[in-house]
């Protein structure tokens, strides 16, 4: 089975190297919570996450998965991943970019730059496929730290692309931060993966949606994602020919007769898919539909060589299994009803910046997801005219004549601007001046066509970061 994810080609690029001494101070340390609790290595993402998430009622579509050149599967090995948990003592490790390459590229950030990994377990192993998947979870910063074609070369470790995501978060990106993971869907290898210890928990599902993959006759040119996926495989709009987007849920309808599956494993996780269902995170090469197993949890279908009733089992599952289009309601991962999170913040600090006023220019963060400004004596301002700031996600878009707020989230006398104008340059719809820590302004959206100028002011004196958030108000 070959897999064909590649990453986005980058449009700016802004270098920076990034220290396990930035992230340790950065980000707000997680506690170490119970193993049984959510948002642990155990038990990733809040129980409101979609992950943890489950439809009440729901609708279908119509459109059947259709066959290909391999039967569909569920299964570890090298085209799926590990996940390892980091020890509070562990080492940093620096990971760089392939040889002969830009760089290690960071398509939320939209550059290209080492990362070192505060933490780092002696156990990391990648994906031995091309993929070469490996996320590590660090319950310190309480950061899931996901790579794509993770090797060692020459003793030291380097990757073609990096992102990263909270695990006591959502486990999906937002319209500011939409890229989280390693999978084409912008989420983490380790989200709705089966994992070693729920194998034989002696539960008759798993706990949570499950990570499917499907193959191009089965998946849409257009769109190429939906909500609540902020992205899909690079090329899906001119090589996909069928009908269902990268993060949709997929599900078997309650009817769906499990006691028929003759195999206990399978019919676990038929049970999932009644449930919770599976969503759809990345793109394969022939094979229908698979769902991703832990690497070394010695789980297999087709013990001691190829099981007819399994694979039978698996193409009556293709057949039954449908795209969730709607539900009456959803229930969190404790049972409680919940309506999914869909307002979000929509701008991003990312750059590219010009530097407009002072010499020691700030850069983005992407774990702070902030400008990080030096100590200095003068004021720095920098400018972002690209409007990169608002990632273009297609169910994110600002709403014509809707009220949004922008706030800045400022330290150290930092400062934000924000501008809303034509392509052109005119007409200036709206400009916040200045707003420190906390301050908001309210606008309405004024057309399709308007794009965003940001400005990053540094306090002085003192370190500062500036960040902003948008948000619709109405």
């Amino acid at each position: 089975m070959k897999k064909t994810f590649m990453s986005s080609f980058p449009r700016f690029k802004f270098v920076f190297s990034t220290s396990a001494a930035v992230l340790a101070g950065l980000l707000l340390a997680a506690p170490v919570h119970a193993a049984d609790a959510w948002g642990t290595y155990g038990k990733p993402f809040a129980a409101t996450s979609p992950w943890n998430s489950r439809p009440v009622v729901p609708v279908f579509g119509d459109f059947v998965i259709p066959v290909s050149t391999y039967k569909p599967g569920v299964a570890g090995g090298e085209w799926s991943t590990g996940v390892f948990l980091a020890d509070a003592g562990d080492a940093p490790m620096t990971v760089s970019g392939l040889p002969k390459t830009q760089g290690l590229w960071d398509p939320d950030a939209e550059a290209f730059h080492d990362v070192t990994v505060p933490r780092w377990p002696t156990n990391v192993a990648a994906a031995t496929a091309s993929d070469g998947h490996a996320d590590i979870v660090d319950p310190v910063t309480g950061v899931v730290h996901s790579f794509w074609q993770l090797k060692k070369v020459d003793g030291k470790w380097v990757a073609a692309q990096y992102a990263w995501t909270r695990i006591d978060g959502r486990g999906w990106g937002d319209p500011a931060h939409y890229f989280q993971g390693s999978r084409a869907a912008g989420v983490p290898t380790a989200a709705g993966l089966i994992r070693k210890h729920e194998i034989n928990d002696g539960d008759t599902m798993y706990r949570h949606a499950l990570a499917m993959s499907l193959t191009f006759n089965a998946l849409s040119p257009n769109p190429t994602y939906m909500f609540p996926a902020t992205s899909a495989d690079n090329n899906a709009a001119t090589t996909n020919t069928g009908k269902i987007p990268e993060g949709a849920l997929m599900m078997l309808p309650a009817s769906y007769d499990t006691q028929k599956i003759s195999s206990p494993e399978l019919r676990k996780v038929a049970e999932t898919l009644k449930t919770y269902g599976a969503y759809v995170v990345d793109r394969n090469f022939g094979t229908p539909f698979f769902i991703y197993v832990e690497n070394g949890a010695g789980f297999d279908l087709h013990k001691g060589g190829w099981n007819n009733a399994v694979a039978d089992d698996l193409e009556r599952m293709r057949v039954a299994l449908r795209q969730v289009k709607s539900a009456q309601s959803w229930m969190d991962g404790d049972g409680k009803p919940i309506t999914p999170q869909k307002n979000f913040n929509l701008l991003s600090m990312r750059g590219p910046w010009q530097l407009q006023a002072g010499t020691a220019a700030g850069v983005f963060d992407t774990w702070q997801q902030a400008v990080v400004f030096p100590a200095g004596s003068a004021r720095v301002i920098q400018v972002n005219y690209s409007s990169r700031g608002l990632h273009p996600l297609a169910w994110a878009a600002p709403q014509v004549g809707k009220t949004y707020r922008i706030r800045a989230l400022a330290s150290g006398g930092a400062k934000l601007r924000l501008q809303v104008r034509e392509p052109s340059g005119s007409p200036l719809h709206f400009d916040s001046g200045e707003l420190g820590n906390g301050e908001t302004k309210n606008f309405a959206w004024p057309s399709k066509t308007a794009i965003v100028t940001v400005h990053a002011i540094s306090g002085v004196g003192e370190p500062s970061t500036v960040r902003g958030e948008l948000l619709l108000q109405d």
